[in-house]
This record gives C-alpha cells, structure tokens and sequence, in this order.
C-alpha cells in the first residue's frame, strides 16, 4: 500500500480575496517554517517529495528537505494550481457577476478568465500526477494548493472531471494542512 500526502502551501503575502492560482507568490516566511516543521517528523523514510514550481510551494518543500535532509524535492508543473487568465491578480469581488456566473454555468470547459485554464484541463494534469503516484506504488507528498487537494478529492472518488460547479469539493482546505489518501 501506499500514501499520497497532499500539503497546502502557507498563507500568501497578498490582500485577502485576492484571485491568485497561478500568480506566483510568495508565503509568510514564519508560516511556511511552522507548517514544514508539523509535517517533517510525519513523513516515511524514502517519501518521494514534489512540489509545485510555484513560490510559495517550494519554499514549504525546501523547508521540509532542510529538516528532512534524507528528502530531494522534485518540481512537478502538473501540481501547479489553476491558472485563472484575465482574473488573476484581481479581487475575487471585482470579477464581474455575469463572468463569474458563466464560468460556473460551464464549468468543466470554459476557461476561466477567459484566456485561463478550464477545469477539465486541470483536472486532467492532475489525474496524470494522480495515475503516475498509483502506478509507482511509493509513498509521495504533494506540496501544493487547494485546488490540487480539492481535484485529488474528486480523483480519489472516482470524478475524473465534475460536470457542475456544484460537485466541485467546498470543504475547507487550510493552508499549511495536508490530507492523506491511501492507494
């Protein structure tokens, strides 16, 4: 058997509801710390470690390795988060409604901000991650965003893409915190 770790970056250093998904920023430093040291002692000897190319990612990685050190992070642009086009950089709030409502209207093939990416693209970059972690067998932690995690929650059901914005998974995804899926 083997377990997939999919840990959430910390808090970026930005405005609250701000749409970021594929800007690349950073994390608070003493956050991003804090979160590495939880989950370091955790992690299984010979855990495979990816991270996100983005910032604030592979600061988290690079302080798990540093507490870690019989770890190597290995980059992996599939665990990047959602790339929002047109609305990236911009207030959550200041996304015009009717925009908004026909994202959600088609979700799984309409692209977000236009020039961003669809959800059934996304999804499918991470199901190949996802199929790649069942094919090897080995223990792996993602260091990554929520849409990973809420994407990998949808993968671990069986939901290869969710054919309403209402199927999407609306838990709570907290930075710094991490779930584990078993294989």
């Amino acid at each position: 058997m083997s377990t997939l770790w999919l840990q959430r970056h910390a808090p970026v250093v930005a405005e609250p509801g701000l749409c970021y998904g594929a800007t690349d920023l950073e994390a608070h430093a003493d956050a991003t710390l804090a979160a590495a040291e939880r989950i370091a002692p955790l992690l299984p000897v010979g855990i495979v470690l990816c991270s996100s190319p983005l910032k604030r990612c592979t600061a988290l990685a690079e302080a798990i390795v540093a507490r870690r050190p019989d770890l190597t992070v290995q980059r992996d642009a599939r665990l990047a988060e959602m790339d929002f086009g047109a609305w990236e950089g911009r207030p959550w709030a200041g996304i015009p409604r009717e925009d908004f409502d026909a994202w959600t209207a088609d979700f799984a093939d309409l692209r977000a901000g236009v020039h961003g990416e669809s959800v059934r693209a996304f999804m499918s970059r991470i199901a190949q991650a996802h199929d790649e972690w069942l094919a090897q067998g080995r223990d792996t932690l993602w260091v990554t965003h929520a849409g990973v995690l809420r994407a990998v929650t949808l993968l671990q059901r069986g939901i290869r893409c969710p054919s309403s914005a209402g199927d999407w998974p609306a838990g709570e995804m907290p930075f710094g915190g991490w779930l584990v899926f078993d294989k």
